[in-house]
Parts: structure tokens; C-alpha cells; sequence
């Protein structure tokens, strides 16, 4: 049987695997291995692995490979063993989004509550934002924590956020990497088992998966949104994890910042009971009521319940403190004068297009166009009118922080449509996949 699998592997070539994925064939457990780990030793190159992650993005997977390549991925570094936190670890992702910065304040939340959060992120992706990238706008701040002192963070405090480690599915870090800058990262094969290695690696009990669809999302449409979520689920369900997707609306950004810095602002907003958006409330309040619902075995409204009491009492304000101490940051930000940008006509915002926001963010600098470059985390965009509002001509319809680089008015004002009268709202959250009409 040895000699057999060492001539098979021999046998091998990432061209032909490329040919027999173009044609739609399925590849073999065998072959994924050959190709994810011949990637991740560097014996495959980028331009090869490429495109490989363009014929699955273009040809898509079947449920068993898409297995498969979860398992490998899982199985190409360690797994974390969270034994040593009492009680159900809870954890949550998002698919990503425009001004997505949910985490910030939902994991303070539920950990007022009393349940553990033990969170790995990333950086970003596309044009959406990482919360690893976020909370290094804080200064000082620290994401490469040792094992031990992840654990004792959780036990101390019941939360801890760092960045994901070399050794937990390394096959993930690099080929997410890789994905960011060739086009394929809305392949929903490619995300599913992204999101779930780095989740059941990770060692959380039960997942929560704030899923995005809209144009500001990978996933455009909620049919696409509900095939990834039975994904997702069905993973899960073979690694014994309870997931629940809760699919929420980005067809504009959420809540009013855009950009690494400023979303961290808006998110310590919320948490100290100032005005926000609605929008980014919701979103926060349900994703963190789902959360200690699963984490303490509760009901969705006695969940609800604390959820709002741990807010409004400061509690959870006082876990986001003892958060950013406990790994060094401190809340002093240095902001860039803003640019205000006026509405060059009266009326309704009919559509404000994320895609188009995340990418001049990005543009500006608050993103990546290579793996290797530096972020900006000062720049960014801060809108004061969205859907369905009223504006004035002349009235300021965004403020924009630019530093090295300077765009023109009608770069972002292309973002906007104004027309004369109001629309019907999208729904924001459309609910778990189960609920969905």
C-alpha cells in the first residue's frame, strides 16, 4: 500500500490536475494533497497554484472535494486544544463586508455575558477589511500572542483576539493570501473551506457565521448565500460543530466608517452607547444575542435580554478596556484631517455601492493590492447620508481621510446615486438559513 501511494504521488503532475479541473472532473483526496501541500512547501509556484484557484473558482467543487480540502487544510498544521477553557467556546465569522466591524463590539458583548471567546482572525481580503488589520490601527496593540497567554487571556478576562498562527492550517494562510490577489476570492468551494478549517482548527464548540450577501459582499445573490451556508453547515456537521449562519444585508457598508482606524472608532462608539447607525446595531445585537443564546444554552429572547442589559449598564464597555490592556493597545489615535464632499444635487439616495467604497479605500491606501504591502490604517471614508435619505445640493454627503494619496471629487461621488424620489428599503438581516423566505 506504501509503495503504492509513493508511486502514485510520483506520478503526479499540477498540470494535469489544472487540465483534468478545467474539464470539471472531480479531483481525488490524493491529488488535493499533492497540489495544497506541494503549495505550501513552496515545490508548486504561485503562477501554477493560481491557476488551479481560478479553474475551481470558474468550475467550482463537489461536496466531497470540498470535504476533502477542508480536512487537508485542517490537517496540514496543528489544532488548537481549548480543554483548558471551562464551559462551550463560541465563535463567530463573517464572510466579510464594506465597514464590517462587527467583532470589534459583539465579542465584548458576549463576553460581558459570561461566555468565552477564544477568536482567531485574519487580515484582509478583497476589499473588505480584516479585523486583524483593524485592531492593529490601535497602537500598541499586540495579535501574535503565545498559546498559553491566548488561554489564560480567556480564563482572566473571557476573550481573547489574535492573529491566526503559522502552524494552525498554514495550507489556509497561504493560499487566502494568494486568493486576495487573483481574483478568486468569491469562489464559494474556496470560502467554505477557508472559513471552516480555520473554525474547527480553532477549536470553538459552536460557530456563529455572519454571512454577507448584497454588492458589497462575495456573495451577490441570497441563492448563493444560501448553497455557501449549507456548506458551511454540513462541514460542520461532519466535525461535530454546531453553526448557525445568520445572513445579513451589504448592499451598502455598514454602519457610517470605512477604513481600518475609523471602524474601530465607531465600534467604541457603540459600546459607549453614543448615536450610530442602526444598521451596524442591529447587525451587532443579533450576532451577539445568537452568540450567548449558544454559549449559555438559553433562549433567543432571555439571550436578548442580556445582551441589552450588559450594554446599556457599561459592562460590556468595561470588557472592550480590559480587551485592549490586556494585549497592550491604547486608545489614542492620531486622525488625519477629513475632506468633505457635497451633494452636487438635491434628493433621495437611491444606492450607495460598497464595492466601489471598499475599493477607494483601498486605493487610498487603507488595503492591500500585494501580500507584501503596508496599510494605511489612518485613511478611509465616513459617510453621513445612505440609502433611503434626503440631501440637500450643497449639503455634505461624505468625509474622506486621505494622506499619501488624494482622489478626485467625482471618484467617490460615482458611488452615490441621488434621484428624486425615496426608495423601499432592503431588508438587513434576512435571518438563519432555515428562516429564509
Amino acid at each position: 500500500m506504501f509503495y503504492y501511494i509513493i508511486k502514485m504521488v510520483k506520478n503526479m503532475n499540477i498540470i494535469d490536475i489544472i487540465e483534468k479541473k478545467k474539464k470539471s472532473d472531480e479531483l481525488s483526496y490524493e491529488e488535493l494533497q499533492y497540489v495544497v501541500m506541494g503549495y505550501v512547501e513552496g515545490k508548486i509556484p504561485d503562477y501554477q497554484m493560481s491557476a488551479l484557484l481560478m479553474a475551481i473558482t470558474l468550475k467550482g467543487m463537489s461536496k466531497i472535494e470540498i470535504f476533502n480540502l477542508t480536512d487537508i487544510m485542517i490537517q496540514s498544521g496543528e489544532t488548537l486544544d481549548l480543554s483548558g477553557i471551562e464551559g462551550y467556546k463560541v465563535d463567530k465569522h463573517s464572510t466579510g463586508g464594506v465597514g464590517d466591524k462587527t467583532t470589534l463590539a459583539v465579542l465584548p458583548i458576549v463576553a460581558s455575558c459570561g461566555v468565552k471567546c477564544a477568536k482567531m482572525s485574519g487580515k484582509g481580503l478583497g476589499f473588505t477589511g480584516g479585523t486583524i488589520d483593524k485592531l492593529e490601527s490601535i497602537p500598541g496593540f499586540q495579535t501574535n500572542l503565545e498559546f498559553d497567554q491566548f488561554i489564560d487571556q480567556v480564563n482572566s478576562i473571557g476573550l481573547a483576539l489574535m492573529s491566526q498562527t503559522g502552524n494552525l492550517c498554514p495550507a489556509d494562510k497561504k493560499i487566502y493570501a494568494l486568493r486576495d490577489v487573483t481574483g478568486t476570492t468569491d469562489s464559494i468551494p474556496l470560502i467554505a473551506s477557508s472559513i471552516m478549517s480555520k473554525k474547527i482548527a480553532s477549536g470553538a464548540d459552536k460557530i456563529i457565521i455572519d454571512l454577507k450577501v448584497g454588492r458589497g459582499a462575495f456573495m451577490k445573490t441570497l441563492e448563493s448565500a444560501r448553497r455557501l451556508a449549507r456548506t458551511m453547515i454540513e462541514i460542520g456537521q461532519r466535525y461535530d460543530r454546531d453553526v448557525i449562519c445568520l445572513v445579513t444585508n451589504m448592499s451598502q457598508p455598514l454602519g457610517s466608517m470605512v477604513g481600518n482606524q475609523l471602524e474601530v472608532e465607531e465600534a467604541y462608539q457603540l459600546l459607549k452607547n453614543e448615536p450610530v447607525r442602526r444598521d451596524f446595531k442591529e447587525v451587532v445585537m443579533t450576532i451577539a444575542t445568537y452568540m450567548v443564546h449558544l454559549g449559555k444554552n438559553i433562549s433567543l429572547r432571555d439571550a436578548k435580554k442580556e445582551v441589552e442589559t450588559v450594554l446599556k449598564e457599561g459592562k460590556a464597555l468595561e470588557k472592550f478596556h480590559q480587551f485592549i490592556e490586556a494585549q497592550h493597545g491604547k486608545l489614542e489615535f492620531d486622525d488625519l484631517p477629513g475632506r468633505e464632499i457635497v451633494a452636487p444635487k438635491s434628493g433621495y439616495v437611491t444606492r450607495v455601492e460598497p464595492a466601489k467604497i471598499g475599493e477607494l479605500v483601498k486605493e487610498l491606501g487603507g488595503g492591500r493590492e500585494k501580500t507584501t504591502d503596508q496599510i494605511d490604517y489612518r485613511v478611509g471614508i465616513k459617510l453621513h447620508k445612505k440609502v433611503g435619505e434626503k440631501v440637500k445640493e450643497g449639503e455634505v454627503l461624505l468625509t474622506v481621510y486621505e494622506n499619501q494619496k488624494k482622489l478626485e471629487d467625482r471618484e467617490y461621488l460615482d458611488c452615490f446615486t441621488i434621484e428624486k424620489h425615496s426608495c423601499i428599503g432592503e431588508r438587513l438581516i434576512y435571518g438563519t438559513v432555515g428562516e429564509m423566505i
